[in-house]
């Protein structure tokens, strides 16, 4: 694997996550960038480019001209509403947007791997490159795979990484069954009745509700990683009434994000919360809603496909981590791992690399090479065992 060991070619690519970078996208608008990646597959000879994927999604689809296993490879397209205090050249050019998961540097490790795959054409096989949409509101994976454009292409095996700061650059983080959790993210309103503020027993007002409300969800967090009950409930938002100083409120609006290790865990909070609310709002005489929203399926990692992860960590000698507990953030690819065969595993991006989600966060080129080696050894590996 000459090319992506070649300084030119790791210029190159490195040349490329930084314009991705400048030009970022919120999720749902990755039009742009979509068109930059396109630009960039073409020059590359895939069998076929599908556009317009659950969104404005992308699929390289490289044949072989023999039958064998189908592999899919993920990345994503979208940035984040996070102001960028870096100065570096390649800085966001939109004020407010920008690239602090990596997804750019993640893309970039999909077009390192198409560029292989043009000078070292598959034999046998199928290889699919998916750049999806809006994987940071948890609607992408599932647009994808609800697209008619998708169903065709059926895959054996899904794979995709993430960078996490923390780690030693190009340590490969793997783990077996949940590697990240069920998230979900939840609003509760309250609705009661307004009256003069100096007569707060003619109207209702959801004050004391809302304090219940906190304190009984809150009471259901078991942040306790080892524990079988693991759920991190986390207080986002809440807002009471008006300034209006005459006025005893009658509203109120509650946000959670909400996480377990698992899909059934997660189902059986959620009930809770609902009996939860129905009961504190007629207490206290409150109209209620609850709307569930941004919802991450958990990724299920299969025992085979994490075999062929720590395979190819070892034919690069690449250091690898068992990790005994899921990582705590959400990750649509989740929508893939129920689905298919597949694994996702973690890219250590280095001990002082900023943490996911900073606003001073930049993607490590210096892991663009081991993202491309090892997708490429996990395509060999299941290729040779055909």
């Amino acid at each position: 694997m000459t090319h992506s060991s070649d300084v030119e070619e790791i210029n190159y690519l490195t040349n490329f996550r930084k314009k991705l970078h400048q030009f970022p996208e919120l999720s749902g608008n990755e039009q742009q960038t979509a068109q930059t990646v396109v630009n960039e597959l073409k020059l590359c000879n895939p069998t076929t480019i599908i556009t317009k994927l659950g969104g404005h999604g992308v699929a390289a689809v490289f044949n072989g001209g023999l039958k064998g296993k189908t592999i899919l490879f993920r990345a994503e397209l979208d940035a984040l509403p996070i102001i960028e205090e870096n100065t570096f050249e390649h800085r966001s050019k939109y004020v407010g947007i920008s690239h602090k998961c990596g997804h750019d540097g993640h893309a970039t490790i999909l077009i390192g791997l198409a560029r292989i795959l043009k000078t070292n054409p598959l034999l046998s096989g199928k290889v699919i490159l998916l750049f999806q949409p809006a994987e940071e509101n948890g609607n992408g994976a599932k647009a994808v795979l609800t697209d008619e454009k998708f169903k065709p292409l059926k895959p054996d095996f899904v794979f995709a990484l993430h960078n996490v700061p923390d780690y030693d650059q190009g340590t490969i983080i793997v783990k077996t069954n949940s590697f990240t959790p069920s998230v979900t993210s939840l609003k509760i309103t309250l609705k009661g009745k307004t009256s003069h503020a100096a007569e707060p027993e003619n109207g209702i007002n959801p004050d004391m509700a809302l304090q219940e409300l906190i304190s009984a969800i809150k009471s259901l967090d078991d942040n306790n990683t080892d524990s079988e009950t693991f759920s991190v409930i986390t207080t986002v938002y809440a807002t009471l009434g008006s300034k209006n100083y005459g006025i005893s409120a009658d509203y109120a609006e509650l946000h959670f994000t909400i996480r377990c290790w698992t899909a059934h865990q997660l189902n059986d909070l959620k009930e809770k919360i609902c009996t939860l609310t129905k009961s504190i709002s007629k207490n206290h005489q409150l109209k209620h809603t609850l709307n569930w929203f941004c919802e991450f399926d958990s990724n299920n990692n299969d025992n085979e496909a994490v075999d062929y992860i720590v395979k190819a960590a070892a034919h690069n000698a690449f250091k690898v981590i068992e990790k005994q507990t899921p990582f705590k953030w959400g990750e649509d690819f989740g929508a893939f791992t129920q689905q298919f065969k597949g694994a996702m595993f973690a890219l250590g991006a280095g001990k002082q690399t900023p943490a996911l989600h900073n606003p001073d966060y930049d993607f490590p080129d210096e892991i663009i090479e081991t993202g491309i080696k090892i997708f490429y050894a996990i395509y060999k590996n299941i290729l040779n065992n055909d």
